[in-house]
């Protein structure tokens, strides 16, 4: 047996996938954005709770770059990370909320936020697993910035328009909170 044969057999995982280095990132990241999501829904300090959003939306655009969408993922790090979480962090000072612990949230809420949680998961799991049981990912080619443009434009210009008209009423919003009167 060659070293060569031995080192690929060495690589290969139990599904008969070698092991390379974007495998490896995704889990890295995979692992990183599960921990920070779990963080940020058990913390009881709302800053640290949008610190954890941060890293949580650092490996999104990481993942988008692992898939070769490099422009969607340096959006994401300047539009969720520059401008999103700066959003949250202002109208959580503006609007003066707890920063430290809170003793409102009894062991019984928890649980039901648990198990609402749980299945959420479910279904969401089991939508995705029938939506996209047999889909592949094409790798014929990176897209350029124009066909996701016209994707954007086009095909989902209702979904863009609600969410900017969403974060317009959420800066509205804002504002009316922080007003003194």
């Amino acid at each position: 047996m060659s070293v060569l044969a031995a080192l690929e057999g060495m690589d290969r995982l139990s599904g008969g996938e070698v092991l390379i280095a974007q495998n490896v990132a995704f889990g890295v990241l995979a692992l990183a954005m599960v921990a920070a999501a779990l963080r940020m829904v058990t913390t009881r300090n709302v800053v640290h709770a949008a610190l954890y959003l941060v890293v949580v939306l650092a490996g999104v655009a990481g993942m988008f770059i692992l898939l070769g969408a490099e422009f969607v993922g340096v959006t994401q790090v300047l539009v969720y990370i520059g401008a999103i979480v700066v959003l949250f962090l202002f109208g959580i000072m503006l609007t003066k909320g707890s920063f430290g612990e809170d003793d409102g949230v009894t062991g019984e809420r928890r649980l039901v936020a648990g198990l609402v949680g749980l299945l959420v998961f479910g279904v969401m799991a089991a939508a995705l697993v029938e939506s996209f049981e047999d889909a592949e990912l094409s790798r014929s080619g990176p897209s350029t910035t124009a066909e996701l443009a016209d994707s954007i434009f086009s095909d989902y210009i209702v979904p863009f328009e609600a969410v900017s008209v969403l974060l317009l009423a959420a800066l509205i919003g804002a504002i009316v909170v922080a007003r003194r009167d």
